[in-house]
């Protein structure tokens, strides 16, 4: 197949990327800040650590060498992260970068970083509108990263998960229900009665796609999914179900009371996304999300309940997700909650 660099291999969705290309013959290096931590694991999975980080355009240089085959990444923010490589021409063959389902917005314009969320008709096609290109905001430098690399010469495939879940995470959404778990925590109070529906994206559904894209270089953009898009409640029954155990799981109406119901995935309008052209793409069809999930809840339950994830604190938003009191207050006083 050629040499890919990857950016961005040693977290989440790089730990997915790196076995996938390995497995489908590419000679596979990864540029890492600590390769004596990451070595070990970078050599079970067939690739080879490049010290340096892509702020360092002497390490960039040398991981770039003269020239590679396939550029994949998959912690790029905006546009000053394409130049690095755009500058140097003839230095990348073909590229797989990773965006996000969040540049999205409806026909009004709503979005993820508006006051009011987005209201889509339907499922979400790669066709529809972006916010616009810009600095400063997390959309925004996605979508003028898009646009650097789409203008470009480099054939490039633009990759935009949504909710994404997989060992190793910093922010792992599934926490809310693996630390409950752990708790001996038997009950779950959802929002809007547990039926918003966020698309999820297994890692390992990017690394698949990644592995396919790089196989038939082209421009394009594709959603990547997992097979499904399942409702709160459905998530939350999948998480006890890899863990072996079962809940009572109860209906909020309405949104979220303070952090009462509140979850990662709770949304007053479903986002659902149109995975048709990735799927045409792909030799097998991205699994279900109640399988797909499983070893993610299962590396979250192996660390304990007093591991600390920072992506998932910002998710909490200075508030407290397990406030088990408070649940218990409101399901003992009020008769509106439903069981699901």
């Amino acid at each position: 197949m050629g040499r890919a660099l990857v950016v961005g291999g040693t977290g989440q969705i790089g730990r997915a990327v790196v076995p996938a290309l390995t497995a489908a013959g590419w000679q596979v290096d990864v540029l890492t800040r600590d390769p004596a931590r990451h070595g070990p694991w970078l050599a079970d999975a067939g690739a080879t650590p490049v010290p340096g980080h892509r702020g360092d355009p002497a390490a960039l240089a040398g991981a770039l060498g003269a020239g590679v085959d396939l550029l994949v990444d998959v912690v790029a923010f905006d546009d000053r992260d394409a130049a690095a490589f755009l500058d140097r021409p003839g230095a990348v063959g073909a590229a797989v970068v990773v965006s996000s389902a969040a540049v999205y917005v409806d026909p009004d314009g709503h979005g993820f970083e508006t006051e009011r969320f987005a209201a889509f008709d339907g499922p979400v096609g790669e066709d529809a509108g972006t916010v616009a290109p810009g600095r400063g905001s997390y959309a925004r430098g996605k979508v003028a990263l898009e646009h650097a690399w789409l203008g470009s010469p480099v054939p490039t495939t633009v990759l935009r998960p949504a909710a994404v879940h997989g060992p190793w995470s910093t922010q792992p959404r599934e926490w809310l229900l693996v630390r409950r778990v752990l708790d001996g925590r038997d009950v779950r109070v959802l929002a809007h009665d547990g039926r918003s529906r966020f698309a999820t994206t297994a890692a390992a559904a990017v690394g698949a796609l990644v592995a396919a894209a790089a196989a038939d270089p082209a421009d394009r953009v594709l959603n990547v999914a997992d097979a499904d898009a399942p409702t709160v409640t459905e998530i939350a029954r999948a998480v006890d179900a890899a863990l072996g155990v079962t809940s009572r799981v109860v209906g909020l109406p309405g949104p979220p009371r303070g952090d009462l119901g509140r979850t990662p995935w709770s949304v007053p309008h479903d986002l659902v996304l149109d995975t048709g052209r990735a799927r045409a793409l792909l030799p097998a069809p991205p699994a279900p999300y109640a399988q797909a999930v499983v070893p993610a809840a299962r590396w979250l339950a192996a660390r304990g309940r007093d591991a600390t994830y920072a992506g998932f604190a910002r998710l909490e938003g200075g508030g407290d997700l397990f406030d088990y009191a408070a649940e218990d207050a409101w399901l003992a006083q009020h008769d509106d909650g439903r069981d699901l």
